[in-house]
């Protein structure tokens, strides 16, 4: 694998320290390349700033929830990394998680992002497990957590909620499109964005993490959830002319 040098963790969190603090804690614990973790935070109220504080965490406060793609945008303009991972704070990251992402992401000059398979996805990403405790867990990650090239996937997409890409994607195509706020879609766009650069996007079957799933959103947009989707997906086919749905 070529020298990766410094992973920059962006994670954005609204009222969810409770998931956050599991979040930090497996990165920390499964994760001996060097990184950076730069929490987000969208207003919380539940003591997630002197958390971060506390945990010698770089911190990013936002007055207000201004949703996924303004805060990873904040993010993304202090990460000092040579790769940047946006993060949802409700994935917990396995054994090996970041040394295969990171050797799929540097594989070719033209890969520009990857992604794991989990539990909660739409699309491509979801594996069928069974997961009913941290034991199963162990499980199904020494299943699926041994470095194999042959179950790398190129797809269309990769889904927002585990998304390594190089800096020079960054460079080359700049920061997630805001108009998908408060979130759904963004990451839609930013692959959509990488492709007509002539860039890659790789599934890494050999890396397993596990997603909660929509968290946030579901609890911040209990009644609404449905139509933010909806409203962005219009949103995509508006600024594009296909749907996104096609490259599920």
């Amino acid at each position: 694998m070529r020298e990766s040098g410094l992973t920059s963790i962006i994670i954005p969190s609204y009222n969810g320290l409770h998931l956050l603090t599991s979040c930090v804690e497996a990165i920390r614990l499964h994760t001996f390349e060097k990184y950076e973790i730069i929490v987000v935070d969208n207003g919380s109220s539940d003591g997630t700033a002197e958390y971060c504080l506390r945990e010698g965490i770089i911190l990013v406060s936002i007055p207000h929830n201004a949703g996924f793609p303004i805060a990873c945008n904040k993010g993304l303009a202090i990460a000092s990394g040579d790769q940047l991972l946006l993060l949802n704070n409700d994935v917990i990251v396995s054994p090996r998680w970041l040394s295969k992402m990171l050797l799929a992401l540097t594989s070719t000059d033209n890969i520009g992002i990857v992604g794991p398979v989990t539990n909660y996805a739409s699309g491509k990403q979801q594996v069928e497990v069974t997961l009913n405790g941290i034991e199963e867990f162990t499980e199904v990650v020494e299943r699926y957590n041994i470095s194999d090239p042959g179950k790398w996937q190129e797809v269309y997409r990769i889904v927002g909620m585990c998304f390594l890409f190089k800096r020079s994607l960054l460079d080359n195509i700049g920061l997630l499109d805001e108009r998908f706020s408060p979130g759904h879609y963004e990451d839609d766009d930013y692959c959509y964005r990488a492709r007509l650069q002539g860039y890659r996007l790789l599934i890494c079957g050999d890396t397993f993490v596990y997603h909660v799933g929509s968290a946030s959103f579901k609890t911040n947009h209990p009644d609404g959830w449905n139509s933010l989707v909806k409203r962005n997906r219009g949103l995509f086919i508006e600024k594009w002319g296909v749907d996104p749905w096609g490259f599920m």
